[in-house]
């Protein structure tokens, strides 16, 4: 996928992360480079988040929406942003999202959970008493939908609000955007802090795989979300707590899943989102190739070429046969030469000598006929006085 003017193949490998090969080339990016013969499905795409669907909206008070409003309930009426699709969650759900929250009456925002880089859970029935509000609008939304809703204060923070995080007035109305990325139905309505280590590796390993075939289907949103639902499995505080093999196996579901991301983001031109992602993963594993080369992809993209050839070139000291990362430093070089060029020629023009101002030859040739007959005149006149003295 990552070749500059190529239209490259990307394949799902048996290692569940997105790769790529050059045209011509049976070498991929990643460790290994190729995972075996099982990695043969190839689909064809067309070259180059926690945050997806876009950039969410700016920090200057909610969004403007004119969408209809829908009463949801008594206390809670809801506008779509963006359309959702599938079935919608019921009661004990996992519901995993994002959301942003306002007070309606000063539009200060309290809560922000898109700077975080992992998503928010909330189980359908036992949500907090001060999310009761959000929840009920949680259970009208389809997976990946977008919506603004207006919640009481009788179904937020209640009479008393909060003065601890988040700072809340008391009887304060409330503005939630929330984005639902996705849902899991569990009838016991287990969540995550209830499941055991391999419960939470299995379930993030199934939404990988769910992520994998949504990509080979070229349905690139709905793709991000069951990788980004994967990762919230695989958690800060989940994470610190593992060791040994354990903590090797949810590296295995985590970081493929962030690699997936970048992926999708490259393709989607957002290379600031891609960078975060394989940043993560080189975190973890700094030697990481597909790690490298992405970042190294996206960096290129944006112009930041110093960085862009520093990721490239430890890319390629750890995989100095992938024909991709040689063709990007090549083209980086080809890059930099055409700079040059112009450079050269602008300075050039700016410092080169001062051209001699041009002179008709007629002119010239006229000029010196009458100051030659001048002279001629002024020296036989000369000459004649001169004869009269003697």
């Amino acid at each position: 996928m990552e070749e500059v003017q190529h239209q490259p193949i990307q394949t799902v490998g048996q290692d569940g992360e997105i790769e790529s090969m050059s045209e011509g080339s049976s070498v991929t990016h990643g460790e290994p480079l190729r995972d075996g013969p099982d990695a043969k499905e190839e689909i064809v795409t067309e070259g180059s988040s926690f945050v997806h669907g876009g950039p969410h909206q700016d920090d200057n008070g909610p969004p403007k929406v004119d969408t209809e409003v829908e009463s949801l309930h008594e206390k809670v009426t809801k506008q779509i942003i963006k359309e959702g699709h599938g079935d919608k969650p019921s009661k004990y759900s996992t519901c995993f999202l994002h959301y942003k929250a306002w007070t309606e009456s000063t539009q200060h925002k309290f809560e922000d959970t898109w700077q975080e880089l992992q998503l928010i859970e909330v189980v359908l029935g036992k949500e907090k008493k001060e999310m009761a509000g959000l929840a009920i609008g949680l259970s009208s939304m389809k997976s990946g939908e977008r919506a603004l809703l207006h919640v009481g204060w009788e179904l937020g923070y209640g009479e008393e609000g909060s003065f601890s995080f988040p700072n809340v007035p008391p009887k304060a109305d409330i503005i939630y955007e929330v984005e639902l990325v996705g849902f899991d139905e569990t009838k016991e309505g287990k969540a995550r802090g209830d499941m055991t280590v391999e419960e939470r590796i299995s379930t993030a390993d199934r939404r990988r795989m769910d992520g994998n075939a949504l990509f080979k289907e070229e349905k690139l949103e709905e793709a991000m979300q069951q990788y980004e639902m994967a990762i919230a499995y695989m958690g800060d505080d989940f994470m610190f707590q593992l060791f040994g093999k354990y903590q090797d196996m949810a590296l295995a579901v985590k970081n493929p899943c962030h690699l997936n991301i970048a992926a999708c983001l490259i393709k989607l031109k957002r290379y600031e989102d891609a960078i975060a992602q394989c940043t993560i993963v080189l975190a973890e594993d700094q030697n990481n190739v597909k790690a490298l080369f992405r970042r190294g992809k996206a960096r290129s993209e944006l112009g930041q070429t110093d960085a862009a050839r520093e990721d490239f070139l430890k890319a390629r000291k750890l995989a100095p046969e992938d024909k991709a990362i040689l063709k990007e430093l090549r083209v980086l070089a080809e890059d930099d030469k055409m700079v040059y060029q112009k450079q050269k020629e602008l300075y050039k023009g700016l410092f080169g000598p001062r051209p001699e101002p041009k002179h008709t030859k007629t002119g010239t040739s006229w000029l010196v006929f009458v100051w030659q007959w001048l002279l001629s005149l002024f020296y036989r006149l000369f000459r004649r006085e001169r004869l009269k003295t003697d």
